[in-house]
């Protein structure tokens, strides 16, 4: 099932050298054509901290890291080969530069490295890597850190995107006043709202709510969340809220409604680096926006979009509030976020205790019947909703406590192991934290880390079966907020969640 790509807080040593094989490096002295052939040096070379200029980078080391954000424009992975505009743009660079260095040279290569937006900037300074390639709005705040190419998309209005019942009452920025936005953590977006609250002064008591999401989240997120009725209204960049209008019914997008116009897009790279500046911007004058290619690869990936289920739909939500005891209960007893038992419930069978799968797994947490009356779990009626839901339970403590048992690991982290053991059995996947050790990544992490492993050794399903359910984790635990906020409760969900960061900087 497609969902929004969530990816985990780590340090930016993110895929390294397995983003480089499945972007495409071909075998060469530089990097070798497998990540098993990996020497432990290949990886400190990516890893290592480097800001020296285009010359003397081509001449030492043949590769330029690029660092990106994942989602299903600018750079994704669709059965295995790497897609998206800032991919494609990149690899076009690459072409350029070899043939600028002549069939006798040693080819130079584009590594792509994935992290959160937010993160983006200070890996560039701290020279982890070469280039940022992630739909960058320039500002002038960033033009003080950063050295910007010449736009590739250029005129770019940062429009509102509301639920279609919230856009009612929108008729320009100024209805915004006291209303929750929530945007990109790190993004210009807020940066345009907060500058909207300081020189309004009529929002002196009433300023824009402006809410940074969780660092995890796309722009494509934030969509798909205000689509699902769970935020109200985001801020994102006209042609992204544009294409995905196309596929999620329920938003209202609002090109009259900007809360900046005139900008541009473009790559960045140290203000130290005027080789390489250069360079991208002797490329891009016959690759940008206005050009043949660049329109062509524009057009190709503003109309590729994926879009979500919505975990909380009025059947679903009355079957969420039904059960709620029920995860309380169990998730108490067993040490988890009840939570998230919710949301691996809803991957599982959509909260149906009538569900069946063709391999005979029962009930809302598909289990089954022999697992559950097995001797690890001695409960041998999973017919009625409670026992369900407690086999479900007990068996995931049973995969958390007897497979990933390492006192390296985080409490949250055996719970990441625990929920992808689920879907794919626990030996292959405590075999997977091996396999990323072997691969350069870090065996005590789930997210970007075995998660990669996983996809390259046993397939796409047991990743987008974690990220599914931290997806509506999300979901549910921001609702929850929400529905805990009105009056008559206490405003509080027994778990102590700081779901967002909210700014209400004027």
């Amino acid at each position: 099932m497609a969902i929004f790509r969530l990816t985990q807080i780590f340090p930016i040593l993110s895929m390294l050298l397995l983003m480089a094989l499945l972007c495409g490096c071909g075998r060469s002295e530089s990097i070798p054509d497998t990540a098993e052939e990996q020497p432990p040096t290949m990886v400190e070379r990516v890893s290592r901290s480097w800001t020296a200029d285009l010359e003397e980078t081509l001449e030492k080391r043949r590769f330029l890291r690029v660092l990106v954000t994942y989602n299903q424009t600018n750079f994704f992975i669709d059965q295995g080969t790497p897609r998206g505009i800032e991919y494609d743009y990149l690899k076009r660079y690459e072409d350029f530069l070899n043939r600028q260095r002549g069939k006798k040279a040693l080819r130079v290569k584009m590594v792509f490295q994935v992290m959160p937006f937010d993160q983006l900037i200070p890996a560039l300074l701290d020279g982890r890597g070469d280039i940022i390639a992630a739909g960058l709005t320039i500002t002038s705040e960033r033009s003080q850190r950063i050295a910007f190419t010449r736009p590739y998309i250029e005129d770019v209005s940062e429009i509102v995107v509301s639920t279609k019942a919230a856009g009612d009452t929108l008729a320009s920025v100024d209805d915004l006043a006291g209303r929750r936005v929530h945007v990109l953590a790190g993004s210009s977006y807020a940066a345009h709202l907060r500058q909207l609250n300081r020189t309004s002064p009529g929002r002196l008591f009433r300023a824009i709510r402006v809410i940074e999401a969780d660092p995890h989240l796309e722009e494509e997120d934030l969509l798909q969340l205000v689509n699902a009725g769970i935020f109200e209204s985001t801020v994102v960049d006209a042609h992204i809220a544009e294409v995905w209008a196309n596929v999620l019914d329920n938003i209202a997008v609002y090109p009259n409604i900007a809360v900046n116009s005139e900008g541009d897009i473009a790559w960045a790279v140290r203000k130290g680096n005027p080789q390489l500046l250069a360079s991208l911007n002797d490329f891009l004058n016959k690759h940008r926006q206005g050009t043949f290619a660049g329109n062509m690869l524009i057009k190709r990936y503003y109309e590729n979009t994926r879009w979500i289920r919505n975990p909380l739909t009025d059947t679903e939500r009355d079957r969420f509030e039904s059960l709620q005891d029920l995860f309380q209960k169990y998730g108490g007893q067993y040490g988890f976020d009840w939570l998230k038992l919710a949301a691996l419930a809803y991957q599982e069978s959509r909260l149906n205790q009538d569900a069946k799968s063709h391999r005979g797994a029962v009930g809302i947490m598909q289990l089954l019947p022999r697992t559950a009356a097995g001797p690890n779990i001695r409960i041998p009626d999973i017919s009625s909703v409670e026992n369900n839901i407690h086999a479900g339970v007990k068996y995931l403590a049973y995969l958390r406590d007897t497979y990933f048992d390492d006192p390296r690991l985080t409490p949250e982290v055996r719970t990441d192991f625990a929920i992808a053991a689920y879907n794919a059995g626990p030996a292959r996947i405590k075999s997977m934290r091996g396999r990323a050790a072997a691969l350069g990544l870090d065996p005590d992490v789930w997210f970007n880390q075995v998660e990669f492993a996983t996809r390259k050794f046993v397939g796409r399903e047991p990743v987008q079966y974690v990220s599914n359910i931290y997806a509506y984790y999300i979901a549910y635990r921001t609702a929850y907020r929400v529905m805990a906020q009105k009056p008559g409760t206490n405003g509080d969900d027994g778990n102590g969640h700081e779901f967002l960061r909210e700014s209400r900087n004027r």
